[in-house]
């Protein structure tokens, strides 16, 4: 391992210094790069550098399950546990999980709707059953809203809104989002959680307007809504935690990109079969 250091760190430093400092004899060091790298070593070297470029590729936040499934796509047979392998010899760790507080407010007098979907997350084709929620993004200009409609079909995120207050016009405006994008179809399950924007009389008007049907959650139970929860989770670790947000201009890029490239059209989920949302629709739809 210290002669291949010396190796990758060649260019920077000298052969003579590198020796003294890993305690390694010079001759040694030559010796061993004259020697041809065994087949072994060779098959190794590749696997790293397939798995380093799938990892590069996934923007580091995909862990052995999900680039094992990438680097089958390519062509490269290989196990998850082959892959874990590599990514601990080469110091690649997938994103970090992090906990993150509820954002909406249930604390209203405003009428609530009855839990019609019942933490049945399972859909048999498109505009069945949606749910939407709303979570909080800071920047050093202060926060930002994001408000996220997913149907539960695909996980696909068909609607999506992001404003520097939480509003009932969030919540609307992430709701007409979903339906230009899905072309008004009625009698959609829309579920969210108890929140005023949700309860709000606009936001309920446009429920009733385009006759979709209204669900919430029970009061406290977090678990009603875990399809939401799951998507910001996902966000925030895989694209949030751990960076600097100068300007809500730079969150609304990453939280596009994030949404319209990465989630949608990328990113594999295990109960889609490990391929994404747009994928699973495309195949379903053949």
């Amino acid at each position: 391992m210290k002669y291949a250091f010396m190796r990758t760190h060649a260019p920077a430093f000298s052969v003579k210094a590198m020796c003294r400092v890993l305690g390694v004899a010079r001759s040694g060091f030559y010796a061993w790069c004259s020697r041809e790298p065994s087949t072994r070593h060779q098959q190794r070297a590749e696997l790293d550098q397939r798995v380093a470029q799938a990892y590069n590729a996934r923007k580091g936040r995909s862990g052995a399950p999900r680039l094992c499934h990438d680097l089958w796509e390519a062509g490269l047979r290989c196990n998850r546990k082959t892959v874990a392998a590599s990514m601990q010899r080469q110091g690649l760790r997938a994103k970090a999980a992090k906990k993150f507080k509820a954002t909406t407010n249930s604390r209203h007098s405003l009428p609530v709707a009855e839990n019609l979907l019942k933490q049945d997350f399972t859909a048999s084709a498109p505009n069945q059953k949606w749910v939407g929620d709303i979570t909080y993004l800071h920047t050093d200009e202060g926060w930002l809203y994001l408000a996220v409609i997913i149907d539960l079909y695909s996980r696909m995120v068909v609607g999506w809104a992001m404003s520097e207050r939480m509003t009932a016009d969030l919540a609307c405006d992430a709701l007409h989002m979903a339906l230009w994008r899905r072309k008004q179809p009625k009698g959609v399950i829309v579920h969210s959680d108890r929140g005023s924007q949700y309860c709000s009389t606009a936001y309920q008007g446009l429920i009733r307007a385009h006759q979709l049907r209204c669900s919430m959650s029970a009061k406290g139970n977090c678990y009603d809504n875990a399809c939401a929860e799951s998507f910001f989770h996902s966000l925030k670790v895989e694209c949030i935690h751990g960076e600097r947000f100068m300007s809500r201009a730079q969150m609304r890029e990453t939280v596009f990109e994030y949404i319209e490239t990465d989630y949608n059209r990328q990113r594999r989920h295990s109960t889609l079969g490990h391929i994404s949302p747009q994928a699973y629709e495309a195949r379903m739809s053949a």
